[in-house]
């Protein structure tokens, strides 16, 4: 890094890594503030920012501290780097600094390849980048070349002070085992040999993504196009498709892979979202949502825009109905496995519909249904109202906004 007119943020724990790399930013005429968070989450934590404050203090370095209360649930390391991360985003913003700089070394590096090798996740890159975004602010790890104990030896030679985490002695933690029992005691032939496998992955991955992502259009992709790719790139595609942050399983992977491999309409569950097709084309969309919206009059009715359908003046159709006063409540609600709606030729399953035009599973699931107060279903858009409800100049027309294509809307 070089000296610059503009001014870093330097994350400081009190660790080697962390005081290593702020004092490499004073030696070399950096300009820095730091940042420390105390999580209270062991004794000597007071201690150790006491200490960071006193080293800020004796380098004229300005130092933000965040020291209130950590609650968390579920992973208390998951927890704990959004609290510290949505610190120095907030830090970074509100004083213009240039982005973050973490004191990450090859240690880390490789701990968290080894890592996402034994989670067999299909990650968007190995290892650690030097450089990422986080909310939009520049992140850096400028020590991703020195080893921990290269680090350790810095601090030493400089006489900088420096407190050891002790629960990174506990092997509670996976990153701990794997830097125990793995890391700590690989030779430097053996390190080179495993960057040099991280680096040949990570160009492998790149060549391949720059290659796939100009099949992503709109945020779909061509389920046709996709059944042709070769194993690798369907993987990769599918990473990029469902979003390359979450960092899903080989094993998710795989099973979507079966699935749009084998199904031309499927709906898969990833996380809040779903994997979705559409006229050939498949696509992330969010969650659904069940609605049950109940009328009193025809007035309420009136140019109604919910997120999935909406109400307009009544013209014949598929789309239109006809209402009597005992009619009321009127309720427009998402379709119900079980719907039947009773036309003049007899009774029709609202699923039957839903085949018969190719419908697909995911706009089922918002579909419209009017029903009146006796719980008749009255009204199918697209299929049309029932008999006892048809009228050449009905009272109002229920639109879907997701019809496929060639309906008449």
């Amino acid at each position: 890094m070089k000296n610059t007119d503009y001014t870093w943020l330097v994350a400081v724990s009190g660790g080697p890594d962390s005081m290593a790399l702020l004092h490499m930013c004073l030696q070399k005429g950096i300009a820095v503030s730091a940042a420390h968070v105390n999580y209270h989450h062991r004794k000597e934590a007071d201690e150790e920012e006491a200490y960071v404050r006193s080293f800020c203090i004796a380098h004229h370095i300005t130092l933000h501290v965040l020291n209130d209360p950590f609650h968390y649930t579920g992973n208390f390391e998951a927890a704990a780097r959004k609290w510290r991360y949505d610190f120095f985003e907030k830090l970074v913003k509100e004083h213009g600094y240039r982005g973050v700089l973490v004191g990450h070394h090859e240690d880390d590096l490789l701990e968290t390849y080894f890592m996402q090798e034994n989670k067999n996740l299909v990650p968007s890159y190995y290892g650690l980048k030097e450089e990422m975004l986080y909310h939009g602010i520049l992140v850096k790890r400028p020590l991703l070349n020195y080893t921990k104990e290269d680090l350790v030896a810095y601090c030493q030679k400089n006489n900088i002070r420096y407190y050891i985490d002790c629960t990174n002695l506990s092997d509670m933690y996976e990153r701990n085992r794997i830097r125990h029992e793995i890391v700590e005691k690989m030779n430097r032939f053996e390190r080179d040999m495993v960057l040099k496998e991280i680096r040949q992955k990570n160009a492998v991955m790149q060549e391949r993504s720059c290659r796939i992502a100009t099949m992503k259009t709109e945020n779909a992709v061509k389920l046709s196009q996709y059944r042709s790719l070769s194993e690798e790139d369907r993987f990769a595609l599918l990473r990029l498709i469902t979003d390359e942050k979450k960092n899903h399983s080989l094993s998710f992977i795989k099973e979507c892979d079966h699935i749009l491999m084998q199904k031309n309409d499927f709906m898969i569950p990833c996380g809040k979202e779903y994997l979705v097709q559409d006229q050939g084309k498949f696509f992330l969309h969010p969650g659904f949502v069940s609605y049950k919206d109940i009328y009193h009059s025809l007035a309420e009715l009136k140019n109604v825009r919910k997120s999935t359908y909406h109400v307009e003046a009544g013209n014949p159709g598929i789309y239109a109905v006809s209402v009597e006063e005992d009619d009321f409540p009127i309720t427009i609600r998402s379709f119900c496995e079980g719907d039947v709606i009773q036309l003049r030729y007899g009774k029709k399953k609202v699923n039957r519909f839903f085949i018969d035009r190719h419908i697909p599973l995911y706009k089922r699931k918002t579909w419209p249904i009017v029903e009146n107060c006796r719980k008749e279903v009255i009204l199918v858009p697209g299929i049309g109202c029932n008999r006892w409800h048809f009228s050449i100049n009905p009272d109002f027309n229920v639109i879907q906004y997701n019809t496929i294509e060639g309906d008449d809307t």
